[in-house]
């Protein structure tokens, strides 16, 4: 069957037996082989445990190899993946294994401090991540089958495991492959169903355009419970033969900074956040000094130093990446203006957990300044307004990608696929005669001015967020006024003594500053400072149907 996307996980297996596979950072590596060898008594335990094709198994942890194996035992044996963030709450982790109809729940250790089993009553099991012992069973024949798995395991291969042996599930395109949560930034988490075509249209794309080789190095930033993640990070890595490296832990910009350059990765995904920090926190600075301003107005010896400005920023990722892939987020206009400067090797890219996830992409070569690609391949992508080039209009969808729908939600599938197959993203935009898409906003979040003009705070939050000492921001709507909530950049503020009256004058300053830049009708009445960061999404957007009701 040309459609099958475990085929992909199959060979990968046996054509890399002996390579890296799978490394925690600064701890343990699986080569391939390991890999198979793990799942293979993952499926010996799912069998003897009564496990069926077709039966859900949640996964909630932090990225792990041992996460990455667990996800690919229950593909490879017809189970469906139900992959929840080890960020959410408790009572979420407990409403989405019941909801998901789950069997069995791989746990991390972190995550299962705080659940509690009586909560969710239908699991058969619950197996911790770490080791895949089982913590949790209320089936004998399970609990039976993890005791004595090594002897069950010796009985069926007697003479060694070997590369002969792996032979997986048979996928069908529209069978289930993965039920994946997404948290939303406007509503509550809807389970989206991705077949398996979606999956290996997504992997086939990536193998189409994308650099990678068996051998090639990835870091893992992204949490996998996320399609992005998953997807690009993960799944395609795996079925090219790269080693990834998983850093199992809070990703703050100094842990990736060193992962980035002990491992030095050949491609780099990433969320705008991400980027715009390590190149705030570990570039501009450099870039500060008279001199370096100085020259880099200078026309005769710029091209000498964009190229060892950019030598600084490609070094910051490791300095061995053929191309930055960022996506999930909108990303910071000015900082996209300097990276396209230095002439630097990013593209940002469109999509969402829906079509598993990619709608748009384009290669860093011909990539057009604050867009985010064109339709990629099995794709049509359309937007629903009179002139594109010029009206705003929601985008919409459709192709191999694209869901099955919510998991037992009719009337939310119906919401946002048509009966033409047209999945309806909410997602505001113009697109050129090319095919190039330009994202103006959420539909859900634009504003209404009082004379009936659209407002698309997204807009506003881009050039506060370019503003001295503001961290980030949310533009909302109160009593017909626009009000920004301001989460300061504290760090830097302690830095230069700043106290809480200095910094309500900073953000004042700032107000009257970005107000000169909008027109009248977009104009902010009032900035509100916020203690506490915004909460966010897996994709590290803010949930900003949270915020908006927030008062000062």
């Amino acid at each position: 069957m040309e459609q099958s996307f475990i085929a992909y996980i199959e060979n990968s297996i046996r054509q890399n037996w002996d390579r890296d596979a799978l490394t925690d950072y600064q701890g343990a590596t699986l080569q391939y082989n390991d890999v198979a060898r793990k799942i293979e008594k993952l499926h010996l335990l799912f069998e003897a445990g009564g496990i069926e094709k077709g039966d859900k198994i949640a996964l909630c942890g932090r990225n792990s190899a041992h996460w990455g194996v667990a996800f690919l035992a229950t593909l490879t044996y017809g189970a469906v993946a139900v992959p929840i963030l080890h960020e959410f709450k408790p009572e979420n982790v407990h409403n989405i294994v019941n909801h998901s109809d789950a069997k069995l729940l791989f746990v991390g250790d972190q995550v299962w401090k705080g659940l509690d089993e009586t909560a969710m009553p239908n699991l058969e099991g619950i197996i911790q991540m770490v080791d895949f012992s089982l913590s949790v069973s209320r089936n004998v024949r399970l609990g039976y089958a993890r005791e004595h798995l090594n002897e069950l395991f010796g009985k069926k291969y007697p003479k060694n495991f070997r590369q002969e042996h792996v032979k997986y599930h048979e996928d069908q395109p529209e069978e289930l492959a993965v039920i994946n949560y997404t948290s939303g930034t406007t509503s509550l988490p809807k389970g989206v169903m991705l077949p398996y075509r979606s999956l290996w249209s997504n992997t086939k794309f990536a193998f189409e355009r994308l650099p990678m080789k068996a051998g090639s190095n990835m870091v893992s930033i992204l949490p996998m419970a996320h399609m992005y993640g998953l997807a690009f990070e993960f799944i395609y890595e795996f079925a090219v033969g790269c080693h990834i490296h998983f850093l199992t832990r809070t990703p703050s910009p100094n842990i990736i900074f060193q992962a980035f350059n002990e491992v030095k990765p050949d491609l780099v995904i990433s969320v705008p956040l991400i980027i715009e920090k390590i190149i705030k926190k570990r570039v501009l600075p450099k870039l500060e000094t008279p001199t370096m301003k100085l020259l880099l107005k200078l026309p005769i010896i710029n091209d000498k130093v964009k190229s060892s400005i950019r030598k600084q920023v490609m070094d910051a990722f490791g300095g061995r990446f053929e191309e930055i892939i960022i996506g999930g987020a909108a990303f910071n206009h000015e900082v996209e203006q300097f990276l396209r400067m230095i002439d630097f090797p990013y593209t940002v890219g469109y999509g969402m957990t829906e079509c598993a996830p990619l709608i748009c992409y384009e290669d860093w070569h011909s990539f057009k300044l604050g867009s985010c690609g064109k339709a990629v391949t099995r794709m049509e992508v359309k937007i629903l307004s009179p002139d594109p080039a010029h009206i705003v209009g929601e985008i919409v969808c459709r192709g191999d990608n694209v869901m099955s729908g919510y998991y037992k939600n009719e009337e939310a599938t119906k919401e946002v696929l048509d009966a033409d197959g047209w999945l309806h993203t909410g997602d505001l935009a113009l697109m050129d005669e090319a095919g190039n898409v330009t994202i103006k906003g959420r539909s859900k979040n634009m504003l209404l001015g009082a004379s009936g003009q659209n407002i698309y705070p997204e807009e506003i939050e881009e050039l506060l967020n370019n503003l001295p000492y503001v961290s980030e921001s949310v533009v909302i709507q109160q009593e017909r006024q626009l009000v920004g909530l301001v989460y300061p950049d504290f760090e830097d503020a302690a830095a230069q003594g700043l106290n809480d009256g200095e910094l309500e004058r900073i953000m004042e300053e700032n107000r009257t500053a970005l107000n000169e830049s909008l027109p009248a009708y977009s104009q902010v009445a009032k900035l509100l400072i916020r203690k506490e960061e915004f909460e966010k999404t897996p994709k590290r957007s803010i949930k900003r149907f949270l915020y908006q009701t927030e008062k000062g």
